[in-house]
């Protein structure tokens, strides 16, 4: 995942690129990276000089989830604008497209003293992070800066962004394309899902970004991306650019562990019980199941990863390998007295760290999640905290309380209380609290004892304690936002009084974290360096939701032995599914064009079918979902939206025969919008004839 400054250097001619690198990022003139977008927490492409975004379904899902209603049902029967006017509001989604950036590691780093404690190394470091991305908006009205810590603890660099915030929902397929397989093959190879969406952007008439408005106009980017509608082959150079949000590559082996034996199986666990629960208080209500959908859809995406994770770590024995990196690396630091001095007791020093994460993992682990399991309490904590950093000096305050962000943090808000159901998540509440009556440090809370010190009653005191709640009211809640702590309590919400009571244990666990995450800052920095001398070479940074670049062919692969997956699925393969029961129902428009062999101008030409998804060797992330999969010439061939179950444990390490990921045909895309559905416009604006 090579961040830009690194794009020149990878002679990319020599690997299949047909065009300059000059013309995918060039800081002088517009390039194919003016063209790409990040759309929240994923990746899109501009293919239209109007602002149409291609990104995929599951990265639209929260806006056309929030759309529907048991009338309206965009989920199951998809959704598609005719006009500008029919558009829908995406709801607390932006748009960004990156400007500019700089390294600024001496700027940042110039805020620590070697005599700092590693709690005041993260607060100056975070304070000057604020600092220089305040002083940047400044100095360019209208954009949004951010700056990324790239080494931890090491190198920063400033990213300009153009920021927009009306954002609006075209087209989306029904579920049953979008999300054809559902979970059964979530992260699964091979797929024949059609997971993509149209989204458009929109400006105030001068250009300048502006909140929703019936005055806006459609976004006029740069540059956006051609559409190849003949698809690629097998074979094929491709390369993707998008911003990929968190790998670990650089950590130790006791990170590992960690994650291993502690953190994931306890995530895999509690998710899938959280999944249950959700998904039996919506099997017969439609309007339930609408409100949970994308909390059902999130959690299932990272339970499922999760296990694909510890079957990775434990298949490639990624951990003992490490280990043993590191006990050569040891070895090379203990040869020499300067290099011992320095580094000697760097990889010990972050062992020290996961030992104690591990230690404390049960208490931590189960009260992190109960304000974030249970919806009530997660809008109760927002506000609590929002009362006590709000009345901070700005720069002091968490950023998602400084007012440059306060207004993002109040959307987001704001479709949490839209999609909290209070009966499914008295369930919830009552298994978290349960959990946590099992782990002395809980017990012992004050705020928590009296709802779990005796098993018998924690469900009924649970249910007594959601039964009134008032957080299920944006009206009550956005007045809150508004409060000071004193008056938070005052309100008589008990949901309130019972997180103000909690509040004290969460901020010691949040400066527990910056602690951690000073001392962790300060060793792995070392730790770098020392590998750096090591192995005599520079390293890619670890993905920091940054926009990278990555490259590769449309490629089978051989997961086990004796088996070949070719990198190519067909409508075929489609039909041949479809059982007519969730996950596996085609839409009958769908399977009458097959029986017709109506495909248009979309046919793989080898296979004699309309191609549905493809496979390539790249190497991506969460976040790389909805990024472009471009071919040599810089043209759009398909959206990515997953990996190959082996290859979720591209987050720890990649290796060419198993990291896999998957993107939609683009020609699947343009058959499903043009002749299935018959927007034949949107084909038209993107310069596609059928």
């Amino acid at each position: 995942m090579y961040p830009l400054s690194e794009i020149g250097g990878l002679n990319l001619a020599a690997r299949g690129l047909e065009i300059p690198t000059d013309q995918i990022f060039n800081p002088r003139a517009t390039c194919l990276l003016d063209g790409i977008c990040r759309v929240n927490g994923c990746t899109g492409s501009f293919v239209s000089a109007n602002g149409l975004i291609i990104t995929n379904h599951h990265c639209a899902y929260g806006a056309i989830q929030s759309a529907s209603t048991t009338e309206h049902d965009y989920l199951a029967n998809g959704f598609q604008a005719q006009t500008y006017n029919q558009e829908i509001s995406a709801t607390g989604y932006t748009v960004r497209i990156t400007e500019a950036y700089s390294d600024i590691s001496d700027k940042v780093l110039s805020a620590v003293t070697p005599s700092m404690s590693f709690l005041e190394r993260t607060k100056a470091i975070e304070r000057r992070r604020k600092e220089l991305e305040k002083e940047a908006e400044t100095n360019h009205a209208g954009m949004r800066a951010e700056v990324a810590e790239m080494f931890a603890g090491k190198t920063y660099v400033l990213f300009l962004y153009t920021y927009l915030k009306d954002v609006r929902l075209v087209f989306a397929p029904p579920a049953s394309v979008g999300n054809f397989g559902g979970e059964v093959d979530n992260w699964e190879w091979p797929r024949h899902t059609g997971d993509f969406s149209f989204m458009r952007a929109y400006t105030a008439p001068d250009g300048s970004s502006a909140d929703y408005s019936t005055n806006n106009v459609p976004y006029k980017p740069k540059r956006f991306i051609q559409v190849a509608s003949q698809g690629a082959d097998e074979g094929d150079f491709v390369f993707i650019l998008g911003y990929p949000g968190r790998t670990a590559r650089h950590k130790t082996a006791s990170f590992l562990d960690y994650e291993e034996q502690i953190r994931l199986p306890y995530i895999a666990r509690l998710y899938a019980w959280q999944i249950a629960t959700l998904e039996a208080a919506g099997k017969d209500d439609r309007a339930v199941a609408l409100k949970l959908a994308s909390q059902i859809r999130s959690l299932a995406n990272v339970e499922k990863r999760a296990r694909g994770q510890l079957k990775g770590l434990d298949r490639a024995a990624i951990a003992t390998m490490r280990k043993r990196q590191e006990a050569e690396l040891q070895k090379f630091i203990d040869s020499d007295p300067a290099r011992q001095a320095k580094y000697g007791t760097t990889l010990k020093e972050i062992d020290a760290v996961y030992k104690e994460l591990t230690q404390s993992s049960d208490f931590e682990l189960n009260i992190e999640n109960l304000q974030s399991a249970s919806r009530t309490l997660a809008i109760a904590f927002t506000l609590v905290d929002a009362a006590h950093e709000r009345i901070k000096e700005d720069l002091e305050r968490e950023a998602a309380y400084m007012d440059r962000n306060f207004d993002q943090t109040a959307k987001t808000l704001q479709l949490t209380v839209q999609d909290l159901h209070v009966p499914v998540d008295k369930i919830i509440l009552t298994g978290m609290l349960e959990r946590l009556a099992k782990v002395p440090g809980a017990v012992q809370l004050p705020a928590l004892s009296g709802l779990i010190n005796d098993a018998d009653s924690v469900a009924p005191k649970a249910s007594a304690l959601l039964e009134h709640t008032r957080l299920n009211d944006w009206a009550f809640v956005e007045k809150c936002l508004k409060m000071t702590p004193f008056e938070l309590v005052e309100s008589q919400e008990p949901v309130l009084k019972l997180m103000t009571a909690l509040y004290p244990t969460y901020l010691k666990l949040r400066q527990r974290g910056k602690e951690r995450a000073g001392q962790l800052d300060k060793s792995y920095g070392e730790l770098v360096e020392v590998k750096q001398q090591f192995m005599s070479q520079s390293f890619i940074p670890d993905a920091n939701a940054t926009l990278r670049m990555t490259f590769g062919r449309i490629r089978s692969y051989s997961p086990e032995d004796g088996v070949i997956k070719t990198p190519i699925t067909t409508l075929k393969g489609v039909i041949d599914k479809t059982t007519g029961e969730d996950p596996f129902i085609t839409p009958q428009r769908i399977r009458d064009l097959y029986a017709a062999k109506d495909f248009g101008p979309f046919v793989h030409k080898k296979l004699g079918q309309v191609p549905v998804a493809i496979l390539y060797d790249t190497d991506t992330t969460g976040g790389n979902s909805g990024s472009p999969v471009l071919n040599a010439r810089g043209q759009l061939v398909g959206v990515n939206f997953d990996r190959a179950f082996e290859a979720t444990i591209n987050d720890f390490a990649w290796n060419a025969s198993y990291s896999r990921s998957i993107g939609v045909d683009i020609r699947y895309c343009l058959w499903i919008t043009g002749k299935v559905y018959g927007a034949e416009h949107l084909l038209k604006e993107m310069g596609v004839s059928q």
